[in-house]
């Protein structure tokens, strides 16, 4: 890890606007002075302008999360589905090939700053093409494992988060014994799910949802690895589908499947474990925000979030989690 981040209130308090356009113009580029932060939390993302040339897109990771390594790893599975024609947005590699750039004690990495727009998932033939290029994806996700990256698994995202959020006191007191109570038993039905589902892991997007598409052309720029992790194939599939009508998720997972099967093989059993990632993701997401209270930046942008009203809604959306994980799974379109 490098440990040389400056000690101020919040690591993020030091990377002012000069201090970014000092780590892009020390990599050999000259800055025309513009510097938009964009929208990002758990990192620290800028479009900066370019003299006579496109801006660049300059990502510094949060310190003390990934290790050196593993960013690598995150890099390294980027270039391999670049290389096999995957329209993924890579890191840009300097003179010498590395891809992990260091500067005021944080490492950041650039990136071309490629157009488009959110896929809009209603359009049933944009799931299809989503799920070709899942497909692809998968299939090079398969041929090796991660050495360094985590995977998605019941003791991250859910026992670790109840556990903090516990500890630190989040649950009002009120609602501990509902909270306490209500977790269990998701973590009892959700470990019988996994235990009873046979499935392969894979090297995954990790946080496929469409703020994290391009589209442009009919052609989705998968973006921000920063989560990809090993796990189902199922987990890069289920964020797709939307709507709360079991026909209408049929209807969506049908076309996917319908794109992802013309290049890659899908276990049909792992959509046993769609409501318990979906469940692992609402458990971790709170956490997230738990965890991240002390940047700024987080009061700011969640404002509703560590509140009375907020955690009564939280428990509502796990006890309706609790009776999505009783009803039947999806089932495979053949």
């Amino acid at each position: 890890m490098n440990d040389s981040v400056p000690s101020t209130v919040h690591p993020y308090e030091a990377l002012t606007p000069d201090v970014v356009l000092n780590a892009v113009e020390a990599e050999g580029y000259f800055c025309d002075g513009r510097n938009l932060a964009l929208n990002s939390y758990e990192n620290r993302v800028y479009q900066v302008g370019i003299e006579d040339s496109q801006p660049l897109i300059a990502k510094f990771y949060r310190p003390n999360r990934w290790s050196r390594a593993q960013i690598q790893e995150e890099h390294d599975f980027c270039a391999e589905l670049v290389e096999n024609d995957l329209p993924v947005v890579p890191p840009m590699p300097d003179a010498d090939g590395n891809t992990i750039r260091d500067h005021g004690g944080f490492m950041f990495a650039l990136f071309e700053r490629r157009g488009g727009h959110a896929p809009e998932l209603d359009n049933l033939s944009n799931l299809e093409i989503m799920g070709r290029f899942l497909g692809r994806m998968h299939n090079i996700g398969y041929l090796k494992p991660f050495e360094n990256r985590p995977s998605i698994n019941i003791e991250t995202y859910a026992l670790d988060s109840i556990e903090f959020l516990m500890d630190n006191q989040f649950i009002p007191m009120e609602l501990e014994t509902s909270y306490r109570t209500l977790t269990d038993d998701l973590v009892k039905i959700i470990e019988q799910r996994f235990s009873e589902t046979h499935f392969e892991t894979l090297r995954l997007h990790g946080d496929c949802h469409p703020g994290n598409v391009l589209w442009r052309d009919d052609i989705p720029n998968f973006v921000d690895f920063d989560d990809t992790r090993s796990g189902p194939a199922v987990q890069d599939l289920w964020m797709l589908l939307s709507g709360s009508e079991r026909d209408q998720q049929q209807g969506q997972l049908n076309k996917i499947l319908s794109g992802y099967q013309q290049f890659c093989r899908f276990n049909g059993g792992e959509l046993n474990l769609v409501e318990s990632l979906r469940t692992l993701r609402i458990m971790n997401y709170s956490a997230w925000l738990a965890r991240r209270w002390e940047d700024p930046a987080f009061p700011h942008s969640f404002p509703w979030f560590n509140t009375q009203r907020y955690w009564s809604d939280h428990i509502l959306t796990l006890r309706e989690q609790l009776a999505a994980l009783q009803e039947p799974p999806l089932s495979m379109p053949w």
